[in-house]
């Protein structure tokens, strides 16, 4: 095995199966961690402004993209130690399965008929307005999330993880975090998020794209070539009008492959945004988000393929 490259693959390997196992841990989640010294630091560092974000994304990400590479050159004089934290920072910045957790949930909950749980539920995955959704928009609003974070919790931290290692996992996570602290548009932070945004949308731009090629790969191997003609035509046609140049991508995809119809309007914070319409098929119902869960899975397993792919590259001699 050699140094950094062969316990890299296995330790992203032995992380992945840990959260697939475990889910994430229940408690001092380190993202979690992490999130509330971000919210810390904002307090000191928060202006009206985008040079203030940028200064707040770079300390946050730079610190700890820095501690990563601190414990990568820490660890990496012993196979055994590099493993067992590549394994433990894959697990804890990847939510694979407390993702399909959540959508096995909802879906319970609406194919039990108890709509009013499923929405109070929903809100663990989705910031829209979940108060007046019916069965179908609280199943298309699971669906898309399910798609995205498939792509944002599981795909992209894998694959940096696979190019980078512990700095790649960390760092990445710590991207995610910040834009999901930050990067929206209210007055509070339509400025000072604008970096933590676009710098979330530059680290996902290939990963979304890797997964929206793992969701057409599956049904190719399954023989389906319907669902790769829907997902191809949904990703050409539909995901431009998407507000996110990423999310459109891996959501259209899902759409296509499931054969159903995501996008739409939704409402935030009172505030109603038109999402586009993505694939042709009906309106997703409860046993949609099982199919969508299976389809995370798939293309979680890919993914890691991929990971492990990039770990083993060779890579020159210092």
């Amino acid at each position: 095995m050699r140094k950094g490259v062969g316990s890299r693959a296995v330790g992203l390997a032995v992380g992945f199966v840990a959260d697939r196992l475990l889910g994430d841990p229940r408690r001092w989640h380190p993202v979690a961690g992490f999130g509330t010294a971000a919210a810390a630091v904002e307090q000191r560092t928060y202006a009206a402004g985008r040079a203030a974000g940028v200064r707040h994304v770079a300390l946050l990400v730079g610190s700890t993209a820095a501690l990563g590479l601190v414990a990568e050159r820490a660890t990496r004089h012993s196979p055994v130690v590099h493993v067992a934290a590549t394994a433990a920072a894959t697990w804890a910045v990847l939510g694979g399965r407390s993702l399909v957790r959540e959508g096995d949930v909802i879906g319970r909950h609406l194919s039990s008929g108890d709509r009013v749980a499923a929405r109070r539920r929903l809100r663990h995955l989705v910031g829209r307005d979940t108060t007046r959704l019916d069965e179908h928009e609280v199943a298309r609003a699971c669906v898309e999330s399910v798609a995205e974070n498939t792509s944002d919790a599981v795909v992209a931290p894998l694959l940096w993880g696979g190019l980078l290692g512990i700095p790649g996992l960390v760092g990445y996570r710590a991207v995610n975090t910040l834009d999901a602290m930050i990067g929206h548009r209210t007055p509070r932070y339509r400025d000072f998020g604008w970096a933590a945004a676009r710098l979330d949308d530059l680290v996902n731009w290939v990963p979304a794209r890797v997964a929206a090629g793992a969701a057409l790969t599956g049904a190719a191997l399954d023989g389906d070539s319907l669902a790769v003609s829907r997902a191809r035509e949904a990703i050409r046609h539909d995901a431009p009008a998407h507000p996110s140049p990423n999310g459109g991508v891996v959501e259209a995809a899902f759409a296509g492959v499931l054969g159903v119809t995501l996008g739409g309007t939704n409402v935030y914070e009172g505030r109603a945004e038109d999402r586009g319409t993505l694939g042709t098929g009906p309106s997703p119902a409860a046993s949609d988000i099982a199919r969508a869960n299976r389809l995370s899975r798939r293309v979680g397993t890919f993914s890691l393929v991929g990971a492990i792919a990039l770990a083993l590259l060779p890579r020159p001699r210092r």
